[in-house]
């Protein structure tokens, strides 16, 4: 197995409130191997998307250590912090957060103008993704002239044009049918194919199964983490 892309030791996270103190994450330890494909289960309040946010560097823990792609993260300044998540993490969230007034070249794109990338690269490089995830053609196009399956895969477009080692996927097929979701998952399953290591926090069973290690989370700790084989319907999808 390769060397651990997240290695997570007795995390804790509590939020004040006028109460004192209240506990969402309680004693968690992980490790996640470099190419794993990782799906977070819970129910509402579990602490998996508190978990998730810490993962990608939205959120600080209250204590306990968090290493990411053999980095100490709290060892890091802003700066440094900010240029290895950029390069390490890509996101893909349950509401794609596409510009709406830009087109999906510059929706895919826009990373690599905070990365300084030039012009002439950034295109080439998100037309590529593009026509990667089936959307070649629609280069021009708003994000409002397409479906909402096709916006999420710009959305997984955007998070690949930084070339990350790693995908968090947080509700990725909340807002689709499940038509949609099972091509977005297939997507996932092809990325992971390449290397890309992919987690995605889901409630839903049959888009865990999907995924080749499942950890559940229960009011604030993990009370199950196994690996499966992915489910025989995403073996037997059609390529699209």
């Amino acid at each position: 197995m390769q060397k651990p892309i997240i290695e997570v030791s007795h995390l804790y996270k509590d939020y004040q409130t006028a109460l004192g103190p209240f506990p969402v994450l309680k004693d968690v330890s992980l490790s996640i191997s470099a190419g794993e494909y990782v799906a977070i289960m819970g129910p509402s309040g579990s602490g998996k998307s508190t978990f998730m946010n810490i993962l990608g560097c939205l959120d600080k823990p209250s204590s306990g250590e968090y290493t990411l792609d053999g980095h100490a993260v709290s060892e890091l300044d802003s700066p440094r912090l900010a240029h290895i998540r950029n390069r390490t993490i890509g996101f893909v969230f349950q509401g794609f957060n596409l510009l709406t007034r830009s087109d999906l070249l510059d929706n895919v794109s826009l990373p690599l103008v905070y990365a300084g990338t030039g012009k002439r690269e950034r295109h080439q490089r998100a037309q590529a993704l593009l026509e990667k995830v089936g959307l070649g053609m629609y280069t021009a196009s708003l994000p409002n002239q397409i479906s909402g399956g096709q916006q999420q895969r710009v959305a997984i477009a955007r998070a690949l044009v930084n070339q990350p080692r790693l995908i968090l996927a947080d509700e990725p097929t909340g807002n689709l049918d499940s038509k949609t979701s099972e091509d977005i998952m297939r997507l996932f399953a092809e990325l992971n194919d390449e290397g890309i290591t992919i987690i995605i926090v889901t409630h839903e069973a049959d888009i865990a199964s999907h995924a080749k290690r499942q950890v559940r989370f229960l009011d604030g700790r993990i009370v199950h983490d196994s690996y499966t084989t992915p489910s025989p319907a995403a073996a037997e999808m059609e390529p699209a």
